[in-house]
């Protein structure tokens, strides 16, 4: 075995020692329900992970110290995910909660991936342990798997920067630490900062603690599981609905801005163009849609329509996927608004997916640029972003990140209209998957699952649901054959 093979092989090592360890909560929870077929299954994926990975990392204890390069990250990073996907549908299957491996394959897809998308037509009658490690995968997908495992590294002598550049989100990072690992750590300080503070914020309305931490993981992850069927709406909290709303937007904003709040307080965070044209969407978007459900309503409860659009807005342009009403039997024009958030998503370096806000800006001033040079064509008009000129290369990157959005999400609607569904239907759900938002529209609404879809149909989404989560470009490149072999280029 090659170094280079056996590095690989000792981070889904360290892999599996962590899903195995991740398993521990959600067998505990089964053993104090008595819930005897979730503990079975809690306790032979937890030992087979544990046997394997201890194995392996025993086994390649010796290696030398390898340095990555950046096609390897690809490829433990996309591997990465795939394994912890299917180990992740173990404790589903063998618990019986889901008929077939292919179900409870989707429902761990979506779970890593923070989709939120289900195929449970009723999760109230989930055992306790499921309904907890359902959840738990969105947070431990939130800020990425490989990041979790990027603070451990260094002491297993691997680069952890390769792989972890793969991971994060969006076209802009920013370097946290002089060391990875380092960066690492803050940026999962931030999150678990994030998950205790609403925990405790939702556990003082009165929520139980399990309630508290399920949708506090749906939340800072932007994952969007719940543990009731009709969602948030279940708790008919105002405060319950703030809270969350509150912690949807923050995680979905750049988690790198907030280490500069000590040192600089606000103004960098109210400083950062992307940050401002995020919030100023939401505002437009929010602020359309309350109105004009309240003037379709005849003005009635203009307060309950502001929160309730504000609440759906912010829930769908995060792509966290909660809801609290269902905005299918909105009127058309603020389900248009309700469609077109789903090709936004979140900021860069945060746990939202979709295209990103920051792609979305850079598009924008670059069609704002075509017009102005279509009128001045001797005019020099760089695009810039916080002040800052972009690079021509960074500009053709994210036009061909939009154009392969929009090719995937195609494709994607016509394999899933195989099916023969509505219209409606198979596109909604090839945007939900691809941009990590959950539920969509008309057989798939907020009220609604994917249990109706073929399984082939479910492979579909949970390949979109994992490509989306990684940037497209991290799947899409395994699939070509310069990848394999970089030297057949013509």
């Amino acid at each position: 075995m090659s170094q280079k093979i056996g590095t690989i092989v000792k981070i889904e090592g360290v892999l599996l020692l962590i899903l195995a360890a991740s398993m521990l909560p959600s067998l505990l929870i089964a053993v104090s329900k008595n819930e005897t077929t979730s503990i079975n299954a809690f306790v032979v994926t937890a030992c087979l992970c544990s046997m394997v990975g201890l194995f392996i990392c025993l086994r390649l204890s010796n290696l030398q110290r390898q340095k990555l390069k950046g096609r390897d990250g690809f490829f433990i990073v996309a591997l990465s995910w795939i394994i912890a996907s299917l180990v992740g549908a173990v404790p589903f299957w063998l618990s019986g909660s889901v008929p077939t491996f292919f179900d409870a394959f989707f429902e761990s897809v979506s779970g890593f991936s923070t989709t939120g998308a289900s195929i449970f037509t009723d999760v109230e009658t989930l055992p306790t342990s499921i309904l907890f490690w359902r959840s738990l995968t969105s947070w431990l997908g939130g800020m990425g798997i490989i990041m979790l495992m990027s603070a451990l590294f260094p002491a297993l002598g691997i680069d952890g920067q390769i792989t972890a550049n793969v991971e994060i989100a969006g076209p802009t990072k920013s370097k946290l630490s002089a060391k990875f690992s380092d960066g690492a750590k803050e940026i999962y300080s931030i999150y678990v900062i994030m998950t205790l503070v609403e925990t405790l914020l939702l556990k003082l309305r009165g929520l139980t603690w399990f309630d508290s931490l399920i949708h506090t993981f749906g939340t800072v992850s932007t994952g969007g599981f719940s543990s009731y069927n009709d969602n948030i709406g279940h708790f008919n909290s105002v405060y319950v609905e703030i809270i969350v709303a509150i912690f949807m937007l923050l995680a979905a904003l750049n988690l790198t801005l907030y280490f500069t709040i000590p040192k600089n307080g606000l103004s960098r965070l109210l400083r950062d163009e992307e940050t401002r044209f995020y919030t100023t969407l939401i505002i437009v978007a929010a602020g359309s849609v309350a109105l004009y459900n309240t003037v379709m309503t005849e003005f009635l409860d203009f307060g309950h329509s502001i929160l309730n659009s504000f609440f759906q807005v912010i829930s769908i342009i995060t792509t966290t996927g909660y809801n609290t009403d269902n905005y299918d039997l909105w009127p058309t024009f603020s389900r248009i608004i309700i469609f077109a958030l789903f090709f936004i998503g979140g900021c860069s370096s945060s746990t939202g997916g979709g295209i990103k806000s920051i792609r979305i800006l850079v598009a924008y001033k670059m069609v704002r640029r075509s017009i102005s040079l279509k009128i001045h064509p001797n005019r020099i008009a760089p695009v810039t972003l916080d002040g800052k000129e972009m690079s021509n290369d960074t500009l053709i990157k994210i036009s061909n990140f939009v154009f392969t959005y929009i090719l995937l999400l195609m494709i994607g609607f016509m394999l899933i209209s195989l099916n023969g569904f509505d219209f409606m239907t198979n596109l909604s759900a090839s945007a939900s998957c691809l941009g990590n938002i959950g539920p969509g529209f008309s057989g798939i609404g907020p009220n609604m699952d994917f249990a109706m879809f073929s399984n082939f149909s479910k492979l579909v989404c949970s390949f979109l649901m994992i490509t989306g989560r990684l940037e497209l470009y991290t799947i899409l490149m395994l699939l070509s054959r310069y990848y394999w072999n970089p030297n057949k280029v013509k």
